[in-house]
């Protein structure tokens, strides 16, 4: 199967959210400032205002502009039609909530043609997780930290940046390397005003590999793109590696006083590649 391509050279690395039931939203969304916008039908949304919220996001998709549209989970009354508004070319990808086996994963796909973005956040997905990541389609790993804690009857320490969830961040940086997949995206800081602890959680976040992160407002955009953005002098060090690397056919080279071998090439090629630059 052939997924659908959002032609972005460079991965996002801050997706915010907006609700389905606001489409007075979705301009200042698409003028925010975000790598991708995902216009959500699944928890910004009430049950009973599900179908007016897939119906205004249908009158406002463009495909000039695609959004990223996160539907509601499989097994849920309104997850068909969600399917059937993702076939609009408006739509760039699909975010998949709840995501527990390749059942729906390979559904989303083969009825979309579009791609997946799955959120792990369940005890089952976390047991199927390698399995999900293998899927043709899959571009991306998303970490649903909060739906996550709730399931497994983990109780967060506020100020202790979820070291509760460090495990199952981990094996979903793992899981997302062993697919060949791009770094995964990790979950919401729900602090909307505390900047400071903004950055402390997504600096974790790209320590541990993750390469991009959930927001919930517009505020939060620029300390999570600087974050996850290379600063001009590891960029600098990355198009020097790999300029020496290739002058010596190969071989294990020195960059400023250090050894340069296929390892460290290939972190300087990735870094270059995460802003959308080749070597």
């Amino acid at each position: 199967m052939t997924a659908h391509t959002t032609g972005l050279k460079a991965l996002p690395r801050a997706y915010l959210f907006v609700p389905a039931d606001r489409p007075e939203r979705f301009a200042k969304a698409r003028a925010s400032g975000a790598d991708a916008v995902i216009v959500d039908l699944e928890d910004a949304v009430a049950p009973d205002a599900k179908v007016r919220a897939r119906d205004a996001l249908a009158a406002l998709l463009d495909e000039a502009a695609p959004l990223v549209v996160r539907i509601n989970a499989a097994g849920t009354p309104w997850f068909d039609d969600d399917l059937e508004l993702c076939r609009h070319p408006g739509v760039a990808a699909v975010m998949l909530p709840k995501a527990q086996g390749i059942d729906a994963v390979c559904t989303v796909v083969e009825t979309t043609f579009k791609d997946v973005l799955p959120i792990i956040e369940s005890a089952r997905g976390l047991h199927e997780m390698e399995n999900i990541a293998r899927v043709p389609g899959v571009i991306r790993l998303a970490f649903g930290s909060v739906d996550l804690a709730l399931d497994l009857g983990i109780d967060c320490d506020p100020d202790g940046a979820e070291i509760e969830l460090l495990a199952f961040r981990s094996q979903l940086v793992l899981a997302s390397r062993l697919a060949g997949l791009a770094a995964p995206v990790d979950g919401v800081s729900t602090a909307i005003d505390d900047l400071q602890r903004l950055q402390a959680d997504t600096e974790h976040s790209r320590r541990l590999g993750f390469g991009a992160k959930l927001c919930i407002h517009p505020k939060q955009l620029a300390t999570v793109q600087a974050v996850f953005t290379p600063t001009p002098e590891r960029l600098d060090w990355a198009r020097r590696v790999c300029k020496a690397f290739a002058s010596a056919g190969g071989s294990a080279v020195a960059v400023d006083g250090q050894m340069v071998d296929l390892p460290v090439y290939q972190r300087a090629h990735a870094v270059l590649r995460s802003v959308g630059l080749e070597a």
